[in-house]
């Protein structure tokens, strides 16, 4: 408890931050639709999302380096802050696309941050504990802000407003902090042949993931809102789907620690797939019947993310797990790009329903081929396994979070993969 009384500022700050991101990211499409904008402009402020995100996770260490991490927070949490209220001076789909990629970039670096301070205040003890208490405040702080559009319409100027106070409310705990800044952000670095050599199912795996994930994520409430749900209904819908997922992650790792991973994630695949297939026929028929099926499929598709990156742990070399992981969530970043653009074409041009064959797709291709490299390499026994780890969708996981993973070794944080360059970390390391 000490330990986590000495971080409950940070962590009410990445509270705040996740917050008006989950209030912000279902706000936008639902807005957007009541303003008359086309699917593929929906589908595009996800692909923006997505694109500002992975950006500010490969850039903003540099930034930090730069001018510090207080400096930095204070720059990002405004920008946000700001952002949200441009989309009210100009409703125009490309300009809110490009405002979504700002925010996107924004929130990257902001949450790296409050990370990068998380994990310098947790010690070997106490890193699983302080990284599972982060997680869940992330869920529930997501969970939140979608909850709150149930309190109005989206088509007004209040939750743009709200979404802007939040973010700048999520300025005080750093700025106010006394403790010192941490070491530099981590970078996240893609090296296709190793990440290929650790685990080729992961890689194609974690693509698919990133293609169905963006793509629900960015056109769900969309979704909802063509087959006739109303906001509030679109609003239970998303959050059932991210709290069910949550709740899944703990019996599939128990299972997929037992079973090859690999046949594990043929069958979340293949559950997906029926229950993505009966939201393209039949959803609308039934709203609540609409919402439980979303639920059930949410808990599928949000549970497979950590199991790719548990079967990788597995087979990678020790002291690699930080680099194969965060080179994964780099391809899930791509992934999660390409979903909302196939996605919101289809559903232009056929009906609602073709998000879910885009995501049925995803699937089956990863399925297929965990079944052929199930017959490529033989698996492992439960003992040769590393423990699986709950993990926030890879949406919201940037290369911070992936040194925060009780997984990651101290030993592994190299003054590279800090952002140092080698005299920098020379210097770090020389005695006093």
């Amino acid at each position: 408890m000490s330990a986590v009384v000495s971080i409950a500022a940070l962590l009410a700050g990445s509270a705040l931050l996740v917050l008006a991101g989950g209030l912000h990211g279902l706000l936008l499409p639902l807005a957007g639709l009541a303003a008359g904008f086309s699917d593929a402009s929906l589908g595009l402020l996800g692909a923006g999302w997505a694109f500002g995100y992975m950006a500010g996770c490969l850039s903003v260490p540099v930034i930090v380096k730069r001018v510090g991490h207080v400096r930095s927070f204070g720059a990002l949490a405004s920008l946000a802050a700001i952002t949200v209220l441009l989309n009210l001076l100009y409703v125009e789909p490309t300009f809110w696309i490009v405002l979504r990629a700002v925010t996107g970039f924004c929130f990257a670096g902001t949450a790296m941050i409050v990370e990068s301070w998380l994990n310098e205040r947790s010690t070997s003890t106490t890193r699983g504990r302080i990284f599972g208490i982060y997680t869940m405040i992330n869920l529930l702080a997501t969970t939140a802000g979608q909850m709150l559009l149930t309190l109005g319409s989206p088509s007004g100027y209040f939750f743009f407003v709200l979404g802007s106070i939040i973010y700048s409310l999520s300025l005080l705990p750093t700025a106010l902090s006394t403790a010192a800044s941490p070491q530099p952000l981590t970078q996240a670095r893609l090296d296709p042949k190793k990440l290929w050599r650790n685990s080729p199912i992961a890689v194609v795996a974690v693509f698919m993931v990133g293609v169905s994930n963006g793509t629900f994520s960015a056109l769900g409430a969309v979704y909802g809102r063509r087959i006739g749900l109303d906001v509030p209904e679109i609003a239970i819908m998303m959050s059932l789907a991210l709290l069910t997922g949550a709740v899944v992650q703990i019996p599939v790792g128990m299972l997929s620690d037992r079973l090859d991973r690999r046949l594990v994630l043929v069958g979340l695949a293949l559950m997906a797939m029926t229950f993505g297939s009966s939201l393209s026929i039949f959803g609308g028929a039934d709203a609540t019947a609409t919402i439980l099926l979303v639920a059930a499929f949410g808990g599928i598709v949000y549970s497979m993310y950590p199991v790719i990156v548990a079967h990788a742990s597995d087979h990678a070399d020790p002291g690699d797990f930080l680099r194969i992981s965060g080179g994964l969530l780099l391809i899930f970043g791509t992934g999660t790009m390409v979903g909302p653009l196939l996605a919101s074409g289809l559903m232009t041009f056929t009906y609602p329903g073709a998000l879910f064959q885009v995501t049925a797709a995803a699937h089956l291709s990863m399925m297929l081929f965990a079944l052929w490299r199930m017959r490529q390499r033989t698996a492992l026994t439960p003992q040769e396994k590393s423990d699986f780890v709950p993990v926030s969708s890879g949406q919201i996981t940037t290369p911070e979070t992936v040194s925060m993973d009780p997984r990651t070794e101290p030993e592994e944080m190299s003054g590279e993969d800090r952002g140092e360059d080698t005299h920098d970390a020379a210097l770090r390391t020389e005695p006093a």
